[in-house]
């Protein structure tokens, strides 16, 4: 077998990881909508969530990684595993957090950011070709180490900011990572709960409408139609679309 440059196998993990967390939010939101032929995997009465197979995937693809030694096909099948397994587990991080069921509840968004900020650390790697490597004089250097850890810093601050997509871009374009990490978090992010007090949260807010009235709700809705609309949301809106038919029923 030959050997493989590291990055290519960290690439290709990255491509499983990012392909397999959509994938499985789609199945996710089909099961839920009681649409297509997917349903709930329960087995003698036990609901088997889609963390165990990827904790077994993981596994197995890093002690393959091992054995690998660098080399191909087997490195590349490792990354695969591990690529699917990772993302398996941590879009049911929440889960194993909270140890109960809180995938589709406000909890259960955690595990969104979660694979938001993995996917732009592994980004920021494959840019970066590995920073640490000293072999490189460019990538070696303690300037650029630190622009990437900065760059990460403000990633993360925009993920708790509930900014994904600002956060995707800011992978490629630094300066965006920059500009979302300081303009105000949206209302409903967890930054605005945990550090804004009610003058800056009502600023929050009414940024939130204005961007809203502007680009439309699906503008402010991405964290909900990447992890889902929590339960009592949806439970909300329903009853709210009752309340609105019964008054128009009674007029």
């Amino acid at each position: 077998m030959i050997a493989i440059h590291p990055e290519r196998a960290l690439f290709v993990a990255f491509l499983a990881f990012v392909i397999t967390f959509v994938v499985t939010r789609v199945i996710t939101r089909m099961i839920r909508a009681g649409k297509g032929p997917f349903r709930n995997n329960i087995s003698g009465g036990v609901h088997i969530h889609h963390a165990v197979p990827g904790i077994i995937l993981t596994i197995i693809g890093a002690f393959t990684a091992l054995a690998a030694s660098g080399r191909t096909p087997a490195t590349e099948i490792a990354a695969v595993m591990v690529g699917v397994g990772a993302s398996l587990v941590l879009d049911e991080f929440a889960l194993i957090l909270h140890l109960q069921d809180v995938y589709w509840e406000k909890q259960g968004q955690l595990s969104v950011q979660l694979v938001a900020l993995t996917m732009a650390l592994l980004g920021l790697t494959l840019l970066g070709a590995t920073p640490f490597d000293t072999d490189d004089n460019r990538n070696g250097t303690p300037a650029f180490v630190i622009t990437l850890v900065v760059n990460l810093v403000f990633l993360l601050i925009c993920v708790r900011k509930g900014k994904y997509v600002t956060a995707a871009v800011g992978v490629f374009v630094p300066l965006v990572g920059l500009i979302g990490a300081i303009r105000l978090a949206r209302p409903t992010s967890r930054w605005a709960r945990t550090h804004y007090r009610e003058k800056k949260m009502a600023r929050a807010v009414k940024r939130s409408n204005i961007i809203e009235a502007r680009f439309g709700r699906w503008g402010m809705s991405l964290e909900d139609l990447v992890a889902g609309k929590p339960t009592a949301q949806v439970g909300s809106a329903e009853a709210g679309d009752d309340k609105t038919g019964d008054e128009t029923a009674a007029r």
